[in-house]
């Protein structure tokens, strides 16, 4: 695994060892990166269910402002650490230890994303968790992009009752990035 594009490009990271967490692959990491690639520069950038970091750090990589990574799992947090120390983006990321919902209590008044992306476990329902939580929450702004890492049988029709729409569904073999906005 390693970072695809920008100031830190081919840089190796770190992967959390055993089945813990999914690595997106570098052809659907560019793909989400060619679909993103005129918001990226200058943005704020929120990486949820972080895993190893690599999504947010491709972001910084690219000209991404500023990333709060957010990572509940000890081993993954560790990971994410070194592979940010690695790529000396310390001055540009932030990781919290914790879980991604409480996280967005936390960074309330603090950040205002420009883009939110989320990967968490597949089919426990944690995507509409979390986007209940993002739905009343000052860390989205009414543009900000909020990108679901899900399976291809996570039902996203309550996210309209949360008040997002859905601008944009790219299917790959196993899942699919779902692209969301506040209505």
């Amino acid at each position: 695994m390693r970072i695809i594009a920008g100031k830190a490009r081919s840089l190796p990271l770190k992967t959390v060892e055993g089945l813990s967490t999914r690595p997106t692959s570098d052809k659907i990491k560019e793909t989400l990166f060619n679909m993103l690639q005129s918001d990226v520069p200058g943005a704020c950038f929120l990486d949820l269910f972080a895993g190893s970091g690599q999504i947010g750090l491709e972001a910084v990589s690219r000209g991404a402002d500023f990333a709060v990574f957010v990572e509940n799992g000890k081993k993954a947090a560790a990971c994410i650490d070194a592979n940010i120390k690695f790529a000396k983006f310390d001055d540009q990321c932030l990781l919290m230890v914790q879980d991604a919902r409480s996280s967005v209590a936390m960074l309330e008044g603090k950040y205002q994303f420009d883009i939110i992306f989320m990967d968490p476990p597949y089919n426990k329902g944690l995507e509409m968790e979390v986007l209940e939580a993002l739905s009343g929450s000052s860390v989205v702004k009414p543009e900000t992009i909020i990108i679901v890492e899900a399976s291809l049988e996570t039902d996203f029709s309550p996210a309209e009752e949360l008040g997002f729409e859905i601008t944009k569904y790219k299917k790959y073999k196993t899942n699919a990035h779902v692209f969301l906005r506040r209505k």
